[in-house]
């Protein structure tokens, strides 16, 4: 018997993630305190098709974008999930503490980095259009950078260590 693909446990588990981040964007009001990049790095890890790792955040941050608006910078946010998705399937074949928490961060620099200067090209938030201007948009965000960076080690640690957890009971389970 064929079993569909779309419903395997791994991709209702896929989903179920994808429906608590959506959720977390809407009703945790805790600017750049959002699950997403850590999904999208994760998702580049294990997820065994591209195309699935980067549809997950993107359906998660869409449909969540959906309830609490879009903005002019949504180009670069989704960027730097695409990138994170890259930095997840690099560690693909190699994924340790390090490798994790090597990804998570590089993840967060980035987001700050592709966000920011999206920020400052848009022009929305009035900084010269000069490099005083762009280091300007850089440390007006600090303090969301490192809200950000905590975010998305805290949700790497959660879905990296979760899904150890879970291997490891159920090859456990398997063979009891």
């Amino acid at each position: 018997m064929m079993r569909n693909k779309w419903f395997s446990p791994k991709m209702l588990l896929a989903y179920a993630v994808v429906l608590l981040v959506i959720a977390w964007r809407i009703f945790v009001e805790i600017p750049n305190f959002t699950p997403v990049m850590a999904l999208a790095f994760f998702g580049g890890a294990y997820f065994g098709r591209k195309h699935i790792a980067l549809i997950l955040p993107f359906a998660a941050m869409f449909i969540s974008d959906l309830i609490i608006g879009y903005h002019s910078t949504l180009i670069y946010v989704y960027l730097a999930f695409a990138l994170a998705v890259g930095i997840g399937l690099w560690t693909r074949n190699r994924v340790n503490t390090w490798t994790v928490l090597g990804g998570a961060l590089a993840s967060s620099v980035l987001f700050y980095l592709i966000t920011n200067f999206g920020v400052w090209l848009s022009g929305m938030v009035g900084y010269p259009m000069n490099f005083n201007g762009l280091l300007m948009s850089y440390t007006q965000a600090i303090p969301f950078f490192r809200t950000e960076v905590i975010a998305t080690l805290s949700f790497s640690a959660l879905f990296f260590g979760a899904y150890y957890l879970v291997k490891q009971y159920s090859k456990s389970f398997a063979g009891a």
